[in-house]
């Protein structure tokens, strides 16, 4: 009798404990449990978050990297003579300049759709009072986003030394910001019409931030050469023998002088094609050394 109540305790208390184990295996979570599943779940979702950002702010960075590469240090400086030469030993020295005077006047567009296509670069010397017209300003918004400088060159084209310092701080200054009006920012590099500059317009092309700048040679605006054969073999071979240039002015680091007229827009191809024949390489603008980076 003993031993079958102690063997029905036993029984009875085995299927307690067993019973007592299944209520705790399906309880319900408390307050306190869920509070603590929901903060993790917060921390894990924060986190998340966290990791989508940092991936966005990445790609972002890599598309200005793409659309706003990082500015070429500066190879060239304009040199006392107007002559473009390399800060540094082992870069190229056989290298020309090509600037274009007198825009935007009737063909300046066209001519820098040609160099475009040919991968050339140049500067655009604007006078002011080819910037009247919204379409004249269009015109030179698309030229400045095809790539190419924008430099300044007074705005009525005068003889600078024979005006007052205050009509020639005008002229100048009028135009820097009639181009930043149009493109954004202000010319880096000016050149005085007719190459004749002063000590005041010099002064104040610096307040400006403008690298002064003549050239070495153009024959576009001698009669002899206003067609565009004859004006493509002057420019090419730096001669000019019609107007007593009988030696050739072409040599490494050339600043040729051009214009924005009929017969140089016709001749443009021709003459890059030609330079480029005898291994000069048409320097780009934006290598070239301006006060900003000095």
């Amino acid at each position: 009798m003993k031993k079958a109540i102690l063997m029905v305790t036993f029984i009875l208390t085995t299927l307690f404990i067993v019973a007592c184990g299944a209520d705790k295996e399906n309880a319900q979570p408390t307050n306190a449990d869920r509070s603590k599943e929901e903060k993790k779940d917060d921390q894990q979702q924060e986190k998340q978050n966290e990791a989508d950002k940092e991936e966005a702010n990445q790609e972002d960075k890599s598309e200005d990297r793409q659309e706003n590469p990082e500015k070429e240090k500066p190879k060239y400086q304009v040199s006392e003579d107007a002559m473009i030469v390399p800060i540094n030993e082992g870069t190229n020295e056989k290298v020309v300049l090509l600037t274009i005077d007198d825009v935007p006047d009737k063909h300046a567009l066209e001519m820098a759709k040609t160099l475009k296509n040919l991968n050339a670069n140049a500067i655009f010397f604007v006078n002011g009072h080819f910037l009247e017209t919204q379409e004249q300003k269009d015109m030179l918004k698309e030229i400045h986003e095809m790539g190419f400088v924008i430099g300044n060159h007074t705005y009525s084209h005068p003889k600078l030394p024979d005006l007052s310092e205050q009509e020639q701080t005008e002229e100048i200054v009028r135009v820097s910001d009639q181009i930043e009006e149009i493109i954004g920012e202000r010319p880096k590099f000016f050149r005085a019409p007719h190459g004749m500059n002063s000590d005041h317009s010099k002064q104040v092309a610096k307040e400006q931030g403008m690298v002064v700048m003549n050239w070495t040679y153009g024959y576009d605006y001698f009669a002899p050469y206003q067609e565009a054969n004859k004006l493509t073999e002057a420019m090419v071979s730096g001669e000019g023998p019609e107007v007593d240039v009988t030696y050739s002015l072409l040599k490494p680091g050339a600043n040729l002088l051009m214009h924005d007229r009929e017969w140089t827009n016709k001749a443009l191809a021709d003459i890059v094609k030609g330079l480029r024949d005898k291994g000069y390489e048409i320097v780009d603008p934006k290598l070239i050394q301006t006060l900003e980076g000095e």
